[in-house]
């Protein structure tokens, strides 16, 4: 879909213009960056520039710049790594957990070939690639739901979209339409937060409630987010307001971020564990799927020991997924 070819596009672009040691004229850019190839000049120009404005909106500081001062040399841009390489930081636990989250977005199985086939062109052509800078280039999004890369792609458009939904309880979905402002994360579920144009009022779509294609229902940039916008504030209201329950999960140290931030005891694990050094915390829930989804989430990092029914919930999870893989 265009969403996912644009995506792909903008990062090969940033991963190019990041591990070049030297500046890449627009002629290289072009041979090597898929999404390029087979436009004419017209339409490169518009599409490069384009796409060089949103990177630049992002904070990405791309330079202009000639191989030779002293010569008419054809121009070139560069992304140096230690200007787009955020410096040192403390976060709180909070903080640190939506870092976290963040993250963990976006796996596109076919970006590392492609990747790898724009760096190879580039050093062919004769540019002088450093792939360590990489390193901070490394964007991943874990988002299941069909629906997730439609509405992302329409809250940055601002684009109206139609959707079948299926409330809780509900045997059939119904048709709404949305001005989509934003996607957040909690307790492991993905929402869409917006206004209901139907309802005319704002409104929290769970992404796995969404059946069917999310369709376009209207142009681009037709509608405004609210400047006060506060989708932390928003989602608040998913969550029971009083903790059901409290579960022991392992994790290895530094990992389970999001975990670590709703804790209300950790320390060393000194119960028998699976081998390795362990932290044992003491989180408290709202819901039960909620923090088995979220366990899962964070794969070999984190072990739920308690309480059982709970434990055997993620084991048959687990089984079930190696059964499929099998």
């Amino acid at each position: 879909m265009a969403s996912d070819e644009k995506t792909e596009r903008l990062l090969n672009l940033l991963i190019t213009l990041l591990v070049s040691r030297t500046y890449v004229t627009k002629d290289r850019l072009r041979s090597v960056i898929e999404g390029y190839r087979g436009l004419d000049d017209a339409a490169f120009e518009k599409k490069f520039e384009r796409d060089k404005d949103e990177l630049r909106a992002l904070g990405v500081p791309i330079e202009i710049g000639s191989h030779e001062a002293y010569f008419d040399d054809a121009a070139g841009y560069r992304v140096r790594p230690d200007a787009f390489a955020l410096p040192d930081i403390e976060l709180t636990a909070q903080e640190a957990a939506v870092v976290g989250l963040a993250a963990r977005v976006w796996q596109h199985a076919g970006l590392a070939s492609r990747t790898t086939d724009a760096l190879r062109k580039l050093t062919a052509a004769g540019v002088s690639v450093d792939r360590a800078a990489l390193d901070i280039a490394q964007p991943r999004l874990d988002a299941a739901e069909p629906s997730f890369t439609d509405l992302w792609d329409a809250t940055q458009r601002r684009t109206p979209v139609r959707f079948g939904y299926r409330r809780p309880g509900a045997t059939e979905a119904t048709e709404r339409t949305v001005q989509p402002w934003g996607l957040v994360s909690s307790q492991g579920r993905w929402y869409a937060v917006g206004h209901d144009v139907d309802r005319d009022d704002t409104r929290v779509f769970r992404l796995s409630r969404i059946e069917g294609a999310v369709r376009p229902a209207g142009p681009a940039d037709s509608y405004t987010v609210p400047a006060d916008l506060d989708l932390r504030a928003l989602t608040r209201s998913l969550a029971p307001a009083e903790p059901v329950g409290e579960a022991v999960v392992l994790v290895r140290p530094g990992a389970g971020l999001g975990l670590r931030a709703r804790a209300t005891a950790a320390a060393p694990a000194t119960t028998p564990t699976p081998p390795g050094d362990w932290d044992e915390l003491r989180v408290p829930f709202a819901r039960e799927d909620a923090l088995v989804d979220e366990v899962l989430s964070y794969g070999t990092a984190a072990v739920l020991r308690s309480p059982e029914p709970l434990r055997a919930r993620v084991v048959a999870r687990l089984g079930a997924a190696v059964g499929e893989d099998a």
